[in-house]
């Protein structure tokens, strides 16, 4: 038994499901049978702060149990039943349904055993039912692991009721289903049962920030094997009553807001036999990756990094020189495919390098390779995305989905990621920034968590040097300058162009009245050095007249228009990834018989405890006007409780950026 129960085991990340939750306390026990409609839900209606949604989701239940086959052992049965009511046109999109199966590289896959589903519609007082046709299902192979089921339903209306019943085998019983208790709609039930067999033993991880209900956890009576009594354990988890999860500026992603609930093996015990532990704990975590030829064997390869090292180092002793020459031979010699994986796809470092491309794990991991074999001390880090989500924290391999490599050099540690040749190294990607990575000692079977907070922000200086003439055209040069993140960002801006007449057009398309010569950028290809920008311009459609009066908006294309935290309340923190800061230095020269009729007045707003500041000034100096405006945010996250102050400061930025120079012309 125990040998067929643990045949498919694989380590693989599941997907999870979209749904909901609440805050009252819902009854535990609710039935839905599918096709029976009640008349009254075709009346529900969307209500307060979801009172424009597309559409309402009246239940989603899921059912995950075992079963146990000849042929394959345990397998886990997923069921899920869900049913909306169409309140206008954007939710027509509901009614194409995709189911995800996940299939390895050798022949285990899974299966879609059932689906139903149907569109409901009240016409004349009557039910109509319209049931999914035989040509709207359709199968698509979304990449080497992934196969998508397509359902698309007709007669689709506002008003419609639609649902979808379907049952998914799987061999995969490292990570169960998970569940997700919100969604992009209200929804007005949902609910999660699961019955694990007395055999194995999962870690649970619940997070999101509103508390999911669990009425039930017991041991019930299951059979899996003709003859043999078994126990499981069920657990209920339910919600009701949850508006919609909305898109927020600045987070990680929603995916680490939404209440949900995921699965993955730590150990089995079965009858007559010895506890198995899978990652039960980091220590055990991580010898099975020191183990794994696609992780620690990969690493240990060494064959084609003795190969090539003397002619990367050519007799280079310095550590940190040595560290650069190795991670910018990767970064040239190797292409990512923008995968992110933390297991290499081959089990030798030579292979990857002849293929030239790879995902992160290839790249990182040939990389270690390398440093290794230099004997450079490295040591693979894991990281979650920040698409991925958080990481809850406790022993959870299947949660990382990427690697990158630290070393320390003196008292200064340099995080190492080589599949973007504009990463100099001790920068990670915005994508890595998920302030902590655990690393890994594959030799001493240790690690720990490190934080990935960036020792740099990204720091943006505008410099305009304009004349204004009598025909209101601004003239003069335009000097930008770039470090840290934006530096990455603008490099990788300019590198997707196809030329630079491209960039130059899609830096202007919206900035009104922009025109561009002699534009230079200095430093593309030194990501250690400060990227410079300058040009040649002139500027029109900026300036307006009324009378003998002139008006000008003097921080032109760089104000910032609207206050991006609109929000009149934030549940969730605040997620910049990173420190900013942007200055803006304007210098205008006005005509003679121009004067100064209206300054606006300077200022400084600050957050508490040096968290955030904006200054405006301005400076008159003869016929040369002088504006200088900073915006500074000190740390990457700030706390929902710090939004309301957020909020405050950049409504300062937004109004002081608009105000405008009033000029009056000698009569």
């Amino acid at each position: 038994m125990q040998k067929n129960a643990l045949r498919f085991l694989t380590l693989m990340l599941c997907f999870g499901v979209s749904t909901l939750y609440a805050q009252n306390n819902p009854p535990v026990k609710r039935e839905f049978k599918f096709g029976k409609i009640a008349p009254a839900e075709f009346e529900v209606k969307a209500s307060g702060q979801d009172s424009s949604a597309s559409a309402i989701k009246l239940f989603d239940v899921g059912d995950c149990y075992f079963e146990y086959n000849n042929n394959d052992g345990f397998i886990y049965v997923f069921e899920r039943h869900i049913r909306y009511k169409i309140l206008n046109k954007n939710g027509y999109d509901l009614a194409n349904f995709n189911v995800e199966l996940y299939k390895s590289s050798n022949s285990a896959k899974e299966d879609l055993s059932y689906m139903d589903a149907a569109t409901y519609n009240m016409v004349d007082g009557k039910i109509m039912t319209s049931k999914l046709n035989k040509d709207a299902k359709f199968t698509e192979a979304f990449n080497k692991n992934y196969i998508i089921k397509k359902f698309a339903l007709p007669n689709v209306k506002e008003g419609s009721i639609i649902e979808f019943k379907y049952k998914i085998k799987s061999n995969f019983i490292f990570t169960l289903r998970g569940w997700r208790f919100q969604s992009s709609v209200p929804t007005l039930w949902s609910e999660y049962n699961i019955r694990i067999p007395e055999y194995f033993n999962y870690k649970i991880n619940r997070s999101g920030y509103y508390e999911v209900d669990h009425p039930v956890h017991e041991s019930v009576n299951a059979t899996y094997l003709p003859g043999v009594n078994s126990n499981a354990i069920y657990d209920k988890y339910c919600v009701a009553n949850v508006p919609a999860l909305r898109d927020e500026p600045y987070v990680t992603t929603m995916d680490d807001y939404n209440p949900k609930i995921e699965f993955e093996l730590r150990g089995t015990k079965f009858p007559n036999a010895v506890y198995i532990d899978y990652n039960g704990s980091w220590p055990k975590i991580i010898s099975e990756l020191a183990q794994d030829e696609n992780f620690g064997g990969f690493i240990n390869k060494n064959g084609y990094a003795k190969s090539v090292l003397p002619g990367i180092l050519k007799g280079e002793k310095d550590t940190l020189a040595e560290v650069k020459l190795i991670l910018n031979y990767v970064k040239n010699n190797l292409k990512w495919d923008k995968q992110y994986s933390k297991y290499a796809s081959e089990t030798n470092p030579k292979s990857i390098f002849e293929k030239k491309t790879g995902s992160s794990a290839d790249i990182n991991l040939a990389l270690l390779s390398l440093l290794k074999e230099a004997r450079i001390e490295a040591f693979p880090v894991l990281l979650s995305t920040r698409e991925n989500g958080e990481h809850p924290g406790y022993p959870l391999v299947s949660a990382f989905n990427n690697v990158i490599a630290v070393t320390q050099i003196q008292n200064t540690l340099y995080f190492l990621d080589a599949t973007d040749k504009d990463l100099p190294a001790g920068m990670l990607d915005y994508e890595n920034l998920s302030h902590q990575g655990f690393y890994i000692d594959l030799k001493n079977t240790s690690g720990n968590w490190l934080s990935t907070e960036p020792s740099v922000s990204s720091e943006k200086i505008f410099v305009y040097s304009m004349v204004l003439d009598k025909d209101h055209k601004l003239t003069g040069q335009i000097s930008q300058y770039s470090k840290g993140y934006a530096a990455l960002s603008l490099r990788n801006r300019y590198r997707k162009t196809n030329n630079e007449a491209e960039f130059i057009k899609d830096f202007k398309k919206d900035k009104t009245g922009l025109e561009i010569s002699a534009y230079k950028i200095d430093n593309l290809d030194n990501p250690d050095e400060l990227l410079t920008e300058s040009m040649d311009v002139v500027i029109e459609d900026n300036v307006e007249e009324a009378g003998n009066l002139v008006y000008f908006t003097p921080l032109l294309f760089e104000r910032t228009k609207e206050n991006l935290f609109k929000l009149e309340q934030r549940k969730f923190p605040v997620d910049f990834a990173y420190p900013f800061k942007e200055n803006y230095r304007i210098t205008v020269k006005f005509p003679d018989d121009y004067e100064i009729d209206k300054l606006p007045k300077g200022g400084i707003y600050k957050l508490q405890e040096d968290k955030g500041t904006f200054a405006i000034n301005y400076v008159i100096e003869g016929k040369t006007l002088m504006v200088k405006s900073a915006i500074s945010l000190n740390k990457s996250l700030y706390t929902s409780e710090e939004y309301f102050d957020l909020q405050a400061l950049f409504k300062a930025v937004v109004e002081k950026q608009a105000e405008q120079i009033v000029f009056k012309k000698k009569v």
